[in-house]
């Protein structure tokens, strides 16, 4: 099928990328939060990512102000259900995306796709849910939308064939690289990430280095361009225990058992940069490690 219209519910980090992206492609997007707020703060964050994309010369003028034109916003979810693709990018929690989907059922197109931006939960059973498992697929981009050049397409169990080319038609338009990966836990990016970011964790809960050692390590010994407490601190902590969690649950596997340091810094509230504080203080005006 080919897809013209695309609506993203949920205005947060994840959803106002990839209203960018798809705006940018080309494609007409209908962003939906129940917040006014979110939805405003979106689109004036969407401004400015376009307005630096401009200035480096990666789009011009004209690409910036076509693409705003081509984002609509609205705090009713039932608006988006003339879409030919839907993409949830809600809050990584499987009943509120669960009770997203049965909201938008009665309003749907027959033709209409439906997908999931979760990094880690079940799309087969989240497919289950609701009337058009066969078109219903797992479509995951990375963080920060815009820069990052991967999108995992997972397959459930009932994905048709017809489904898996539309998206990845989609990712193609986008000039991204689409990875296919198989509904297990957590799929290919965060299956191998989570339990390495969970291992930095362990790492300084058993005292073997500090914040500071444990990232300079891994930037400087492994080449990897953040460390992983920073990268933590980045994706959310609470996301990354969610994630470790599903791992956990899904492969009943004790090497999977999130770090308890992991799980207190949470329950402190202590999420990462979106809270200020997490293994870094990042209320000042530069980064101090918390422990």
């Amino acid at each position: 099928m080919d897809i013209k219209t695309i609506g993203i519910v949920g205005a947060g980090q994840m959803g106002n990328g990839i209203a960018h992206v798809m705006a940018v492609a080309g494609y007409d997007v209908m962003l939906t939060d129940i917040s006014g707020d979110a939805l405003q703060a979106a689109v004036a964050l969407i401004d400015r990512n376009l307005e630096r994309q401009v200035s480096r010369e990666k789009i011009s003028a004209e690409d910036k102000a076509f693409a705003m034109k081509r984002i609509a916003t609205t705090q009713t979810l039932t608006d988006l259900g003339p879409s030919d693709l839907i993409i949830e990018a809600a809050t990584e929690r499987e009943t509120v995306k669960q009770a997203i989907f049965e909201d938008l059922l009665p309003h749907l197109k027959p033709h209409t796709i439906l997908t999931s931006n979760t990094s880690s939960i079940s799309i087969t059973r989240l497919a289950s849910r609701t009337d058009r498992p066969e078109k219903f697929m797992g479509f995951h981009f990375m963080n920060p939308v815009p820069v990052m050049q991967l999108v995992e397409l997972i397959r459930g169990i009932a994905t048709d064939v017809e489904t898996y080319d539309a998206c990845k038609t989609v990712v193609d338009r986008l000039g991204k690289t689409a990875a296919s990966a198989e509904d297990f836990p957590a799929f290919i990016v965060n299956r191998i990430l989570m339990p390495m970011i969970n291992e930095a964790v362990y790492t300084l809960y058993e005292g073997v280095g500090s914040v500071q050692s444990i990232d300079s390590s891994l930037k400087l010994g492994a080449n990897h361009p953040m460390g992983p407490l920073e990268l933590a601190d980045f994706i959310g902590l609470d996301t990354c225990l969610a994630i470790m969690n599903v791992l956990h649950d899904g492969l009943a596997d004790t090497k999977y058992r999130p770090c308890p340091l992991l799980t207190k810094y949470v329950e402190a509230g202590w999420l990462g940069r979106k809270s200020e504080r997490g293994f870094y203080d990042y209320r000042g005006d530069v980064p101090v490690p918390t422990r």
